[in-house]
């Protein structure tokens, strides 16, 4: 019998799926469907309210073990009451953040997972590439022989043409790189959130080569 006690979401990567159900719990998350009806009458549309509800059934309640930035990410991924965006479209939160930092994880209009500072940058695709983003941080803290990390200026060293983008994380902002022995995160989200190249991190973590 294979036990799948989190409810770990399709579409993942089979070592995003391996991540998830051995370093993730679920927790309790909103009931969208008994907010309905206020939300209805606050003005959001059905079809936004259907986002939500698709949201927290494949999310909702997942509790993730803390990413190298944006001070750990979400404490769990829980849904709020979706706001009308300042472009086009609707969004809400993610989950909330687990301390105090001066932004919100959203999910945007299309599906996007990002975040809102002073203006609303997102990092991944969809909530599947931020999990992708993830299990490959786990799987490179735990394997790699040396991990060497960059802020601000100094990321203007990285040359990334001889890499090759790692599609599956569906890179915004951030995105992963790889090559035989190496993996590169590459994250400006904050930095981009806030005008603030200082924010700007990229991690390196060198592999031993098996030649």
């Amino acid at each position: 019998m294979n036990w799948d006690p989190v409810g770990v979401p399709d579409g993942l990567t089979q070592r995003a799926r391996t991540f998830v159900r051995a370093n993730c719990v679920r927790v309790d998350a909103i009931d969208v469907t008994s907010w309905r009806e206020r939300w209805l009458g606050f003005g959001v549309p059905a079809e936004e309210i259907d986002r939500v509800a698709t949201y927290q059934r494949r999310w909702g309640g997942l509790a993730f073990p803390p990413a190298p930035v944006y001070d750990g990410g979400p404490r769990y991924l829980n849904a709020d009451i979706p706001e009308p965006s300042p472009d086009d479209g609707w969004w809400f939160e993610a989950g909330p953040p687990r301390g105090a930092v001066p932004y919100s994880f959203m999910i945007g209009p299309t599906g996007e997972f990002g975040i809102h500072g002073d203006r609303w940058i997102p990092l991944h695709a969809t909530v599947e590439g931020w999990v992708e983003s993830l299990a490959l941080t786990h799987h490179a803290s735990a394997t790699a022989h040396r991990v060497t990390r960059l802020t601000g200026d100094d990321v203007e060293r990285v040359d990334l043409d001889e890499y090759e983008l790692v599609g599956e994380v569906e890179g915004l902002a951030d995105s992963w790189w790889r090559d035989d022995d190496l993996l590169v995160a590459v994250y400006t989200g904050e930095a981009e959130a806030f005008a603030a190249p200082d924010c700007r991190t990229t991690i390196f973590y060198e592999f031993a080569s098996s030649g």
